[in-house]
């Protein structure tokens, strides 16, 4: 069959022949609809994220939006190595299949969900600990991910949502949504105070941390707390990405000073049984609009050219046949 094929860390997906999928019992086979070109699969398949299996040849693509051998369409993944969802067809497990809901766009499912469920499910579990949001601080909106984020937030009943970024007319985008946005200066001193002063003498209940390195360091500096007494704050830091660089160095002032728990949201730290939950309710969120999703279609037989243009993190890249 077709598919993209990479053949070392270092390659570039090429157009090619690659094996059929084995079907073997609990498997089914279906046809690619669209997959998303996410940055876990391009890390996936240079062997850089911790999920990668190291081995090569391969087919990159962890999910999809396929169609079955009865024509439904459904949304899918959990595809073996060293195949992937970026061929003609692949064997997926009959019991991770999803069916899109009436007036979905394959396209925006397979673009969104993998970029939106990060941040949906840790607000969503915010909601319930807490009743309600409060002030939201997002560091990386003016990534897909990130501009996604703010969208959740306001879905959720966010009275605030902050909205940090390097990229000004990026950061345009998330403030069209309501977001009061913050430009990184690369001072910590000074882009700390804009934060605080952008949450308007409020303490975020939760930051969605989507850039890491001295973007976190940053928001630590914003974070700091003087005095003695409890703190009344109750903060919720969860490390989604790391864009920015993989290392971030935490204070101990402000791990002793605030009541702060720090925690990530990523492939392995959630239970799959969760995840899937809300896939449902989230491709009916897209299907009527709720959401956002911008995206670009580029056909699979131009994998390569796809795979090496200029990154656009503004949009999702989809594959498809």
């Amino acid at each position: 069959m077709k598919a993209a094929v990479v053949t070392a860390p270092d390659a570039t997906p090429e157009y090619g022949e690659f094996s059929e999928p084995l079907v073997s019992d609990g498997y089914e086979l279906v046809e690619l609809v669209a997959a998303g070109l996410h940055p876990i699969v391009r890390s996936l398949a240079a062997g850089q994220h911790y999920g990668s299996t190291q081995s090569w040849p391969l087919v990159p693509g962890i999910d999809a939006v396929a169609r079955t051998s009865t024509g439904d369409l459904i949304c899918t993944g959990f595809v073996r190595p060293p195949h992937g969802t970026f061929a003609e067809r692949m064997a997926v497990p009959k019991v991770m299949r999803i069916a899109l809901p009436p007036g979905a766009d394959p396209v925006k499912v397979a673009g969104g969900l993998n970029p939106a469920l990060a941040s949906w499910m840790v607000l969503k579990t915010r909601v319930r600990e807490i009743g309600s949001l409060g002030t939201v601080l997002v560091l990386g909106a003016t990534g897909m991910a990130g501009y996604l984020a703010v969208q959740h937030a306001r879905l959720l009943g966010a009275n605030n949502v902050v909205g940090v970024g390097r990229n000004p007319a990026r950061l345009a985008r998330a403030a069209a949504l309501g977001a009061t946005t913050v430009a990184l200066s690369g001072d910590r001193e000074v882009d700390a105070a804009a934060i605080v002063d952008a949450q308007g003498g409020t303490t975020p209940s939760i930051v969605l941390d989507f850039l890491w390195a001295s973007a976190a360091e940053t928001a630590f500096a914003s974070l700091e707390r003087h005095g003695l007494k409890e703190d009344a704050a109750d903060i919720a830091y969860v490390q989604i990405g790391a864009a920015a660089g993989p290392q971030a160095a935490v204070p101990a002032a402000l791990l002793r000073s605030r009541r702060i728990r720090i925690s990530g949201s990523g492939a392995g730290s959630a239970q799959v049984a969760d995840i899937m939950a809300e896939v449902p309710a989230y491709m009916q969120l897209i299907a009527d609009g709720s959401v956002d999703v911008p995206t670009k279609t580029v056909p699979l037989a131009t994998i390569s050219e796809a795979w090496t243009a200029a990154a656009d993190d503004t949009y999702r890249i989809v594959v498809v046949p």
